[in-house]
């Protein structure tokens, strides 16, 4: 069986103008990183806005487990199938993060036949625009310690610097480090912090920001600090916004690259679902709606992080309204949950698909309770039975949900068909009503508790002192109306990642929280949840190799 890389190594891409045509996005539209990559230039924007839009359906999954989901693999699968079906349809996607390329998940361009491609150059460098977004950040955490090392005129306490320095890499003893040791002029001694780049409030920013002016607006009012009145430093009091902003000038630009099957993908934007909103770029999603009949998008993890996300941050800041959602699952994930060991997998256990089928129930409830239509998909494997995929789609069916098996990682688009014709029935036949879970006037924390309660299914919510006494500064400060983003585990709906299927009875623990005034949403750290991860005891960086020809191996 070939690997993912061999398959992409193999793929005949077509030069990434051909694919721009088929959008109607002429040549001297295209910003050129070579013959498959391309940024669409500001110009395409301008000359599409006014177009009405094509429909938004979002991929989204159950919570991810060792056995594999191929939330990616499905949103690929899911656009080529659409061609194959005579729909004009474009993907938007989130670039990937070295981090887990070097570390324990991989890449995220998909799987088997339904990747996008250049595979290697999207987990890798890319278009550069994530080493611009960690350049912008620490150019930020250098302009402040100097402005402390040249005087001081804000009165900045180094006691209350909240701006972190990031690395796109996972690099645990970086979490807490001690700066400025040495002589006099190395700058002041204090603690400081690395987070992944993913986890940058710049990464948000720029994910949410429709243009260069509301970009550098954003960047303005994020809140580096605190002064020794207790008073909020911002970025722009540093004058550190033109020069954040020269540096993300081109990685404000969408994307372009394609498919194995030359779907166009617009790429753009990354940040991580467990400790940041999990959405790819506005401006992303905005021009996909302008180029196509139909959009497949996604959102990181499972529904309870990425999907949460996409409609309480994303869709409520950018005025966007999906027309369905696509909840993928396996049978292998299902089974782990009701508790079968991973080497156990590949038997038939309808007991245990039972026991674990309630994760996949509560996420049905969950994007339901968002007024929009729901088609559910199972992601094939070779040791799934029959008598397994019957259970699961009269589970889905009985909860008034479409249901298809989709083939994409073996077939390709051709594997996706029935995928694809559910969710144009669904499209065609189920109107979405979609409104976010709670108003911009709620308080914190009853915004913390409406998510803890109806999306997680916590009895209740319990808070450190260091969150108490953070949520009511924040509030005080007047950022009160944003929505919150849960940093959580990904493994569980609880924040125990130890609790499988639909655990009850439970707490949500909230250690603390910030805000990102910048992006507009406030932080909420809760359990053991790490905005700078660490490598596993074997990282997938022992197995990646580049040999004399420049052919790379061992990347996923």
């Amino acid at each position: 069986m070939k690997t993912d890389i061999q398959i992409a190594q193999e793929a005949q891409m077509q030069p990434i103008k051909e694919v721009a045509a088929n959008y109607g996005i002429g040549e001297d539209e295209l910003e050129f990183y070579g013959k498959y990559k391309a940024k669409l230039g500001d110009e395409v924007w301008e000359r599409i806005k006014d177009r009405p839009d094509g429909k938004l359906v979002l991929v989204t999954a159950i919570n991810p487990t060792p056995a594999g989901e191929g939330k990616t693999t499905t949103s690929v699968g899911l656009g080529q199938a659409f061609a194959k079906v005579g729909k004009n349809a474009i993907i938007a996607l989130r670039e990937p993060s070295l981090g887990p390329c070097f570390g324990i998940k991989g890449g995220a361009a998909g799987g088997g036949y339904a990747q996008v491609v250049p595979m290697e150059d999207l987990n890798l460098h890319f278009t550069g625009d994530f080493h611009a977004i960690t350049s912008a950040n620490n150019l930020l955490a250098a302009l402040l310690d100097n402005h402390i090392q040249q005087g001081n005129a804000l009165g900045i306490d180094p006691r209350q610097v909240l701006w972190k320095r990031c690395l796109d890499m996972n690099d645990r003893v970086l979490r807490n480090v001690i700066v400025g040791l040495g002589a006099k002029g190395d700058g002041m001694v204090r603690e400081d912090h690395f987070v992944i780049t993913v986890a940058s409030e710049i990464m948000a920013i720029l994910c949410l920001s429709a243009d260069m002016k509301d970009l550098k607006e954003r960047l303005g009012k994020i809140v580096v600090a605190y002064n020794f009145a207790g008073e909020p430093v911002t970025a722009a009091q540093l004058n550190a916004v033109g020069s954040m902003a020269a540096l993300l000038k081109d990685a404000l630009k969408p994307n372009l690259i394609q498919t194995l099957e030359h779907t166009g993908a617009i790429v753009h934007g990354g940040p991580f679902a467990n400790i940041a909103h999990g959405c790819n770029s506005v401006r992303a999603t905005r021009t996909a709606l302008k180029l196509a009949d139909i959009v497949v998008t996604e959102a990181g993890f499972g529904a309870d992080l990425g999907a949460e996300k996409f409609f309480d941050i994303k869709c409520r800041k950018a005025g966007l309204k999906p027309d369905a959602v696509v909840l993928v699952a396996t049978v292998r994930a299902l089974k782990y949950n009701g508790g079968v060991a991973k080497v156990d997998l590949a038997q038939e256990n309808l007991t245990a698909l039972a026991r674990g089928i309630v994760n996949l129930e509560k996420h049905i409830e969950n994007l339901q309770k968002y007024g929009v239509p729901v088609v559910v998909t199972l992601n094939s494997f070779i040791t799934d039975t029959k008598a397994e995929y019957e259970y699961v789609k009269k589970f889905c069916e009985d909860r008034g949900c479409e249901f298809a098996l989709s083939e994409v990682w073996e077939k390709g688009g051709e594997g996706g068909v029935e995928l694809a014709n559910k969710v144009l029935h669904t499209l065609e036949n189920k109107e979405s009503n979609f409104h976010v879970l709670y108003p911009d006037e709620m308080s914190l924390k009853d915004k913390i508790a409406a998510v803890a309660s109806e999306i997680y299914g916590a009895d209740g919510v319990s808070y450190a002192p260091a969150a108490d006494k953070a949520l009511k500064r924040i509030e005080e400060m007047g950022f009160g109306n944003l929505p919150v983003c849960m940093a959580k585990t990904q493994y569980s709906l609880s924040d125990d990642q130890t609790k499988l299927g639909r655990p009850t009875g439970f707490t949500v623990n909230v250690r603390d929280a910030y805000v990102s005034a910048g992006a507009g949403f406030v932080v909420v750290l809760t359990g053991a949840i790490m905005t700078m991860p660490g490598l596993p005891k074997k990282p997938a960086a022992d197995s990646i190799d580049v040999d004399e020809k420049g052919v790379i191996t061992g990347l996923f």
